[in-house]
This record gives C-alpha cells, structure tokens and sequence, in this order.
C-alpha cells in the first residue's frame, strides 16, 4: 500500500510537470498560445453596446386574502345566501348533507335566540345569512353575521350568549326550539362571525355522545370556513392581477 502511494503521487507529478511544460510553449515559439486568439477581424467593431441592467427594486409581496375579508373597505364582493352556500347539496368527504331553507336579514337579531340578538345589534352587525341542512335525523342551521371590522366579529365572539334560531322549512321540521337541548357553537374569522344550532329533527335532546350531530355541525363550520378564506382570496388575486395605479 505504501508503494502504491508513491507510485500515485510521482504519477501526479509527472502529470502536472507535463502540463507546465506544455502551457509554457516550447522554446523558439513563444507566440504558440497567442496564434489561438481570434484575429482583429473577428472582434466586434461597436462596443459601445450598453449592458443589460437588472432592478434593484424587489417586486411588491402579493396581497394578504385576509386583508379582503377584515374590513368592509376591501371587502366588497356582494353577500349573497347563494354565494356562501351554493347548490342543494354539500359534500364533505363521503359525507352529504342535505340543504333545507335559507334566509337572509339586515335585523341581525331576528335570526337569534336569548341574549345573541341583542350583542349582534350592539356590535353592528349588517346582515345575517343562514342555511339549514339535514342528514339522517340530524338538522343544523349555520348563520353568517357580517361586520364591518374584524374588531367587532370577535368583540361579538367573545360576547355571545343566547344562540342562533334554527330555520325549518324545505323538508326540515322544526327542531331545537321550545328548550330542547341542541348543540351550539361560535366561531369569527375576519369581519365575520359565524354560529351554528344543531339536534335531532324528532326533539331528542343532545348529548355529548350523539357523533352524528357534531359531525354534520363540525361539517358545516369547516365550509363556513373555507367559503370565507375562499372569498379572500379571489379578491386578493384580482388585486394582484389589476394594473398598478
């Protein structure tokens, strides 16, 4: 092993002695490398040529979507009950459920049960959209109350008692009215609060075990959800796609 080092490192030598010798030329023909170069003919006659220059400047970031729906000043898509929810069925996973009646309101506190209506109003609220949708005995009702300022979705957050109504009607019977026990939840993402009411359609009250129920009500949160982020987001990318100014 020892003897094949130095084999490789004379080897090595010997390489780079030839290299030098050969970079060097040989004697009595000093201009060998220099016959290489291209002849004056060759060389571009204009260059006077400006180089390519590049901006210094960053380009801007892209717009936040969540700037387009925390305030009323950016967001100005119209509110719609077909805007938020679309079709006559939602899909989630393998799950459908079912859309019943839907209404709309600028008297936010009509939509509402016990102290909700009145911490709505408080807060300025503007419009109340809500949808019902049913699944196998289950009925949830999901109200979108819309503000001005992200500030007062979750001053309204923070306040909420009471509930949102649940709206019967287009094949859903009255339920969760009358002191049965539903299941109720508040949520706020941008200038909009949202809620929903949920239980049995036959008046069983709700209990921690019914799934069903959280299920269809979880359902219907997470699309609220994405219905708003997505609403974001379209007016961010037409923002971004506009002429600037």
């Amino acid at each position: 092993m020892i003897g094949g080092g130095v084999l490789a490192t004379a080897l090595v030598g010997a390489i780079v002695a030839t290299a030098v010798v050969t970079t060097g030329g040989g004697k009595g023909d000093p201009g060998n490398n220099a016959s290489k170069l291209p002849a004056p003919a060759d060389l571009p006659e204009d260059t006077s040529a400006p180089a390519p220059s590049f901006s210094s400047v960053a380009p801007p970031p892209p717009p936040d979507p969540k700037e387009y729906i925390s305030s009323a000043d950016k967001d100005r898509a119209p509110i719609t009950v077909d805007g938020f929810f679309p079709g006559e069925k939602l899909a989630m996973g393998d799950r459908v459920h079912i859309k019943g009646a839907t209404g709309s309101t600028t008297d936010c506190a009509t939509g509402t049960q016990g102290a909700l209506g009145a911490v709505l109003k408080n807060n300025g609220c503007e419009q109340l959209i809500r949808a019902t949708y049913r699944k196998e005995g289950v009925a949830v009702t999901v109200g979108i109350a819309v503000f001005d300022t992200e500030a007062r979705a979750k001053k309204t957050v923070d306040q909420a008692s009471g509930g949102l109504a649940s709206l019967s009607g287009a094949g859903v019977p009255t339920f969760c009215r009358g002191g049965t026990v539903c299941r109720r939840t508040t949520n706020s993402y941008g200038r909009y609060a949202y809620f929903t009411v949920g239980g049995f359609t036959d008046g069983t009250r709700v209990t921690t075990q019914d799934k069903d129920v959280f299920a269809v009500g979880d359902d219907l949160t997470n699309f609220v959800f994405r219905q708003i982020r997505q609403r974001g987001q379209v007016q961010a990318s037409q923002a971004a796609a506009e002429p600037a100014q």
